[in-house]
């Protein structure tokens, strides 16, 4: 009997050994922002087994697409759905609140693992101007009464994600910690309400747009390994913002009267191009760094213990608003097409291995839309490549960025094949007023890379069907019609 009970030990650990996370070192404690502003989407289905082959086991999203939403079921993966900021408005009506949760929550049944509702994102950014201001608390009253009377209040909690804007330190020290003056007396009524319903304090981080938006900004204190000290009150020293931040809303939360309220990141990570310090060296060394933190369960010198972060973003989103600056399109920690970007280990342990990427994805044709230098009239050049680059993506041009330096021929082709690609390939968009022309030569050049768009995902696979379903349907729509 003992003999036999070693053997199903023995095999019990070589199935764990086997399983995704143990392969990869461990369990993994991160979670991922799965955006979705892409113009050639990758399948739902192909990304939930890259999620489940790198063992990751939680996703926030932006909002509550079923197509996505509906291949995370069964998944096991923990689940953050989101209300964007223009339906905040709508949920001020509590019959709108329970509609949207009977549609999205408790539709799915126990199948969707939710374990939060994000009720907008980042609404009281200083660059909206109060736009949310008077709709964000009530819309995350209503959400949450509705997930109460639903019967799913005590497992999906409803929170509201917020840029580490909304609290401030006049001397830039965290003790000093409180919220921003003109909505501290909403957020001390916000963080109660989370308290009393046990909810958690969802915060985004993001120690590079520290170094963006001040030329002062000491460059080492951005990461983890910088070997910086900053001292605070009581003998405390910090050694990298992120930890400063952090610390920084805990005290705002202590002066608010809610010392305990749990804090989630719901946001951290590190662009790879966009901006001279958006790329893939120092992307690499702001996540081995905050990884390696995460492993430790060392949490921060107010809040030690362990931490809760979602990565920005999963992929790159050629589609996102440049306003904040051309780095917004380009925080994947894997390429438009699913591709692992750098190695990274999600254990924190070091290993220097690529994730697996994302399975069964298709390309166009390989061609490439270029600048066609023997065209006759050239007059018309200044607008087509401004229209191009309006209409398409030529963030990686800037100055600092993966593909500043081409010669001006090489630019024009850059502007004409990311607009060409995003535009399916169609003939049409490779025209410019006769100025282009389609090759089938690869254009990359100079370690620039001239991407051939993937298949979009949205011709592939109907919402909520199977591609043989979908199949189907179509037959079934020649025979009928």
């Amino acid at each position: 009997m003992a003999r036999l009970l070693w053997l199903l030990a023995v095999a019990a650990a070589l199935l764990l050994a086997a399983s995704p996370a143990a392969m990869a070192g461990g369990p993994v404690e991160v979670g991922v922002n799965w955006g979705s502003q892409l113009s050639h989407p990758l399948l739902p289905s192909s990304v939930v087994k890259m999620l489940k082959a790198n063992g990751i086991s939680r996703v926030k999203m932006f909002d509550a697409d079923p197509w996505p939403v509906g291949a995370l079921v069964d998944s096991g993966i923990e689940v953050m759905l989101g209300i964007p900021n223009d339906m905040l408005e709508t949920m001020n009506s509590y019959g709108n609140a329970k509609d949207w949760v009977s549609e999205n929550v408790t539709a799915y049944g126990d199948k969707l693992k939710l374990k939060y509702v994000a009720v907008g994102n980042e609404p009281f950014l200083k660059a909206y101007n109060g736009s949310f201001m008077k709709t964000t608390f009530p819309a995350l009253k209503n959400v949450q009464k509705a997930l109460d009377e639903a019967g799913v209040g005590d497992k999906v909690k409803a929170v509201v994600p917020l840029n580490a804007d909304v609290y401030v330190s006049p001397d830039d020290k965290p003790s000093s910690g409180a919220f921003r003056p003109d909505i501290n007396d909403l957020m001390t009524d916000m963080v109660k309400f989370l308290h009393d319903h046990g909810a958690p304090f969802v915060v985004n981080i993001y120690p590079f747009l520290s170094l963006y938006q001040s030329d002062d900004f000491p460059f080492e204190f951005a990461f983890f390994d910088g070997g910086r000290n900053i001292q605070d009150k009581g003998g405390i020293s910090y050694t990298n913002v992120f930890d400063a931040n952090y610390d920084t809303l805990v005290n705002a939360l202590k002066k608010a009267g809610v010392p305990n309220l749990k804090v989630i990141v719901g946001e951290a990570g590190w662009p790879t191009d966009g901006n001279k310090n958006a790329n893939l060296k120092l992307a690499r060394r702001f996540y081995d760094g905050l990884l390696e933190k995460l492993s430790k369960d060392e949490g921060t010198p107010v809040r030690p213990g362990k931490m809760e972060v979602y990565l920005f973003g999963l992929f790159d989103e050629d589609m996102k608003s440049i306003a904040p600056g051309n780095f917004e399109r380009h925080w994947g920690i894997f390429t438009y097409d699913g591709k692992p970007k750098f190695p990274m280990d999600l254990t924190g342990k070091g290993h220097d291995k690529l994730l697996s990427p994302v399975p069964d994805v298709e390309y166009l044709p390989h061609q490439w839309c270029v600048f066609d230098d023997g065209a006759n009239d050239k007059s018309k050049l200044p607008g087509n490549i401004q229209y191009a680059c309006a209409s398409g993506d030529c963030t990686a041009l800037g100055y600092g960025c993966s593909c500043n330096g081409l010669d001006e021929k090489s630019n024009i082709s850059y502007a004409f094949n990311m607009y060409f690609q995003m535009q399916d390939q169609d003939v049409r968009a490779c025209d410019f007023d006769g100025l282009a022309k389609i090759t089938d030569k690869n254009a990359s050049t100079r370690g620039c890379l001239f991407p051939v768009q993937v298949l979009s995902a949205g011709g592939r696979e109907a919402p909520g069907l199977g591609w043989a379903v979908a199949a189907i349907l179509a037959v079934a729509v020649m025979v009928f019609v």
